[in-house]
């Protein structure tokens, strides 16, 4: 026996308004959240209608009509970063709370793809933009300053440029990372950092650093700026930093979380131990951090409250354009382990 194919027809408004025995404007007040307007009877029956005909709207043409898409545009830096991964998540999970969906955009560490980015969403017609830029430089500034988009920026900031920004307190976070080494007692700090120039996370980390060295004459404090991967730049870091600083209490520090993965490989090629040999402390609470060796201390940044405050700040934009932009930004939180407590 022959089986007839399965009809492929898509159901319209006009398909459901018939079998609901009703007129399109009930359907329409029914999908745009006014079913309040209806009997319960006829709500039943539109509910039916539409488990019956299997029925989706037309999300582009609703865009049309009401002027909005529901779409937010995220584009992060590096998806490789476990800070973007977990700040995706969540402006993604606050996303679809709010009955938006993201489209999300890596820039690979690139500033000019970034730039890219920005002006292919605009042509998707997405309704705002959540930036965690690669870097600050003028041609990025140049494309922010003619798009029509509302947006926010994520754990970056622009001198003399009033924009919405979500974001870590950064000199206060680097204050709390270093002034607990020095209360650990170590005498000898090494900083290492990916390329600062165009971030401005990185800058005021670094200027943390310089200043608590200069509140403290009697810390040896190093720094050192290096682009990954480069194992072999890093395992001559460490061995430097230890044979120039031997007999002292010594600690390492890294700037964020791809970073940390590197020098923990370096430190154990070179048969390092933290909490013993060297100290070691990272920006970014790893999911690992607790579990490798004796543990790493961390400074754990609140990711998802970011993420949920980007997702806030761009949403409170799309409704009142001339609300004057603000700075949000987080307290970090310091989990000590063994790493630093020698």
């Amino acid at each position: 026996m022959a089986i007839a194919p399965k009809s492929t027809k898509v159901a319209t408004i006009k398909d459901v308004a018939a079998k609901a025995q009703t007129g399109k404007t009930s359907i329409s007040r029914y999908l745009n959240g006014e079913s309040h307007l209806l009997s319960d009877n006829l709500r039943q029956r539109i509910e039916a209608a539409i488990l019956e005909l299997n029925y989706r709207p037309n999300q582009m043409a609703r865009s049309l009509k009401h002027g909005r898409t529901g779409l937010i545009g995220l584009i992060i830096a590096d998806i490789g970063n476990p800070f973007s991964v977990e700040v995706l998540k969540g402006v993604e999970a606050e996303s679809i709370k709010q009955g938006f969906m993201t489209v999300v955009c890596n820039a690979n560490n690139s500033i000019e793809l970034e730039c890219q980015f920005i002006q292919l969403l605009k042509g998707y017609r997405v309704d705002g933009l959540i930036i965690n830029s690669a870097g600050v430089n003028e041609q990025f500034i140049d494309v922010l300053q003619s798009t029509t988009l509302p947006f926010v920026l994520l754990d970056r900031k622009i001198d003399n440029f009033p924009c919405d920004m979500v974001g870590l307190d950064n000199p206060a976070s680097a204050n709390l990372a270093f002034n607990h080494l020095i209360e650990q007692g170590f005498e000898a700090i090494c900083f290492v950092t990916e390329p600062i120039v165009y971030n401005s996370a990185r800058e005021e980390r670094l200027q943390t650093f310089q200043q608590v060295l200069a509140n403290n004459p009697q810390i040896k404090g190093i720094f050192h700026e290096i682009s990954l991967p480069a194992p072999e730049s890093l395992s001559a870091i460490i061995t430097e930093f230890c044979a120039n600083h031997r007999g002292m209490r010594k600690a390492i520090v890294a700037a964020n979380g791809v970073l940390t993965l590197q020098i923990a490989y370096a430190l154990n090629q070179q048969g390092l131990h933290w909490g013993a040999d060297i100290g070691f402390l990272s920006f970014d609470n790893l999911e690992w951090a607790s579990f490798a060796g004796q543990g790493i201390t961390s400074i754990s940044q609140p990711t998802a409250l970011m993420g949920h405050k980007a997702v806030e700040c761009l949403l409170e934009k799309l409704e009142n354009p001339e609300k004057p932009p603000a700075q949000h930004l987080f307290n970090g939180e310091l989990i000590v382990r063994n790493s630093t407590t020698l």
